[in-house]
This record gives structure tokens, C-alpha cells and sequence, in this order.
């Protein structure tokens, strides 16, 4: 289902993009909510293809598998680890996130697989949308809201996140 040429030129713009926010010092929260706004407006623009659109959700189904891999590995890597070492209590509340990357990732790696005109398809894209939405509103609710209270150094970890995630996509 790979596209080579497509992922590399939306890498080259995500690279772009992340480096812009490393000169201008974007914080780990702002990162990742940009992030989340980014999949968001990609799910919704999934829904508004018509059905004989195959090749167009294909490339859009690749650009959200990978922005969501991109940004589950930095998370897992940085972030999460950042949030069980300064926030109280934050053990419970980073497991389930991870339980919750783990189904998504399992949906990724399903649709990676597939073809827009198999069965389920569809299906499956709106499930891993509906998951995603879920999981965005408990991390942006509760751990992000812990994080800028518990004193973590959300730039430093921004920065870190930044030059990550490039890699990542890089090699995407």
C-alpha cells in the first residue's frame, strides 16, 4: 500500500513543518495538540470521500497511519516516560494511554495491509477515528492538564519531541 514518492514528499513537508516549531520553540503539549488537530481534520476529510474515491482514501489513509505512528512512538519514547517520573499518580493514567496506542496500532497495521475496496475497510478507519478521538480527550483533559502543573520542562521536551519525530518520519 506504500506510495514511496507520496511519503517522502509528506515527509519532506512534516520535516519542514517540525522544524519551524523547533526554531520557534513550541512546547511538548503544543506539539502533540497540534498533532491531534492535524489527524483530526485528516479523519474528518476521510468521511467527506465519496466511495469510488479509493485511490484518495488510500493516500489519506497513509498520511494518518503514519502522522499517528510518528506521534505514538514520540509520546511512548518522551513524553509518557517524562509524565510517570514527575507527575503523582500518573502510572495508571500513562498505562491506559498505552493500552490505548497499542489497539490503535493494531488497526494501523491492519489497514496498512488492506486495499480501500476490501470489506471493513472503511469500517476500520472509522473505528481507529472514533479511538483516537477518545484517547485525545482523556490525554487532553487529564495528563496534559497534570503536566503544566507538575513542572516538567515542556520545552526542553518539545525540542526533544521535535527532532524525534523527524527521524521517525524520515524513515517512513
Amino acid at each position: 500500500m506504500s506510495n514511496k514518492a507520496n511519503v517522502n514528499t509528506n515527509s519532506a513537508a512534516k520535516n519542514a513543518a517540525i522544524h519551524a516549531a523547533n526554531i520557534n520553540g513550541q512546547d511538548a503539549i503544543a506539539l502533540l495538540v497540534a498533532d491531534h488537530r492535524e489527524v483530526s481534520e485528516m479523519f474528518k476529510q476521510f468521511e467527506e470521500l465519496s466511495d469510488r474515491a479509493k485511490a484518495s482514501k488510500q493516500k489519506l489513509v497513509e498520511k494518518i497511519c503514519n502522522s499517528l505512528i510518528a506521534h505514538t512512538q514520540i509520546e511512548e519514547e518522551i513524553f509518557y516516560p517524562a509524565v510517570r517520573e514527575q507527575v503523582k499518580d500518573a502510572d495508571d493514567m500513562v498505562d491506559e494511554a498505552v493500552v490505548e496506542h497499542q489497539a490503535a496500532k493494531d488497526l494501523i497495521k491492519q489497514l496498512q495491509e488492506m486495499d480501500p475496496d476490501e470489506d471493513l475497510y472503511d469500517a476500520k478507519v472509522k473505528v481507529l477515528g472514533e479511538e483516537i478521538e477518545h484517547h485525545v480527550k482523556e490525554e487532553e483533559e487529564e495528563m496534559f492538564k497534570q503536566a503544566k502543573k507538575s513542572g516538567l520542562d515542556l520545552m526542553a521536551l518539545g525540542q526533544e519531541m521535535a527532532q524525534r519525530k523527524q527521524e521517525i518520519l524520515s524513515t517512513l
